[in-house]
């Protein structure tokens, strides 16, 4: 069984494409599309894959874009399981606006699942023999599912005597707010969405390194990385708090999959010994390879490899 798996309940077929200028009612000449497999987990896997980690890309998916998101995997010889659902894979658009780089993103909501869809998957999942080291749950929750999917699934895991199983959780809202109640060992939230679960303004950096401090010191999570934005990001564990800033990179391409490709880097460094403020620099790094390339293409190794030599090391946050 892989070290390393990523959970992805809401997959998504990514389309990218460009346009000169983005204007209601005319219609819009775009450039040629380009497709992705994508999905907080799903792209996650794919970086990890990059970097010769041992991982395995978990999925529910459905349809013919279903089955172009298992096609695009393999292209890039991600291993997968893809958990056939009854609905169909959404599919996502976003257009790079030339004239301004401005990104435009429309996401969708994706299928409806089934009760007994979801169940089943945390029953597969809860039952890998041997368990993996890391389970990496990131995305949004398709209609259907709980609010605290997330947060059942930390408790399966535990009812399981599989303590060491490490959960992380990349999620917003009510979904990340039940998973820091249950308690996990990493989440990653925006400062937006870190704003939203504690419901504080945290307008200052330093507000939000003392925010991911409380969270670690509550038990609500062992690890708490914080993205904050073009300020850089934070990481909160039980030694102490890092704030790395973020490099100077032009986003012309777009910014998605960015906080996914940090969250990959972060686990890949953690995962194999590096102190928390050294998987810090190589999160950041990820972030901005992230930005080099179009759409979902998301960080290549040997950028990612380059980049993480400018990143400062980060400064250690005193209260």
């Amino acid at each position: 069984m892989p070290a390393l798996i990523t959970l992805t309940l809401n997959p998504a077929l990514d389309l990218a494409t460009t346009t000169y200028q983005v204007a209601p009612t005319h219609k819009l000449r775009c450039g040629p599309v380009q497709r992705f497999a994508g999905g907080g987990g799903i792209n996650v896997a794919r970086v990890l894959h990059r970097l010769g980690a041992d991982v395995l890309a978990w999925a529910l998916a459905g349809g013919s874009a279903g089955a172009q998101v298992r096609q695009l995997l393999a292209d890039e010889c991600v291993p997968v399981v893809l958990q056939p659902i009854a609905g169909d894979t959404r599919e996502n658009f976003s257009i790079v606006e030339t004239s301004t780089g401005q990104e435009f993103r429309f996401v969708l909501p994706g299928p409806t699942l089934h009760s007994a869809e979801w169940q089943a998957c945390i029953h597969a999942l809860t039952a890998q023999q041997p368990p993996p080291r890391w389970l990496i749950a990131s995305g949004s929750l398709p209609p259907g599912t709980p609010d605290d999917f997330y947060a059942q699934l930390a408790q399966a895991l535990a009812a399981q005597d599989a303590p060491h199983v490490r959960l992380v959780v990349d999620t917003a809202g009510p979904a990340l707010a039940a998973a820091l109640k249950a308690g996990v060992a990493m989440v990653k939230p925006s400062l937006r969405e870190l704003r939203e679960v504690m419901q504080q303004p945290l307008e200052h950096a330093a507000d939000g390194c003392l925010a991911a401090q409380s969270l670690v010191k509550s038990g609500a999570a062992e690890i708490v990385a914080l993205s904050l934005g073009d300020q850089g990001a934070v990481l909160a564990t039980r030694d102490g708090v890092w704030q790395a800033p973020a490099l100077d990179m032009p986003a012309t391409t777009g910014t998605t999959g960015a906080g996914d490709c940090f969250l990959a880097a972060l686990v890949w460094a953690l995962d194999r010994g590096n102190a928390p403020a050294e998987a810090l620099r190589w999160g950041v790094a990820a972030g901005a390879a992230a930005l080099l390339h179009p759409g979902t293409a998301l960080a290549q190794a040997d950028d990612l490899r380059r980049l993480v030599r400018s990143v400062p090391a980060p400064v250690a946050f005193s209260t």
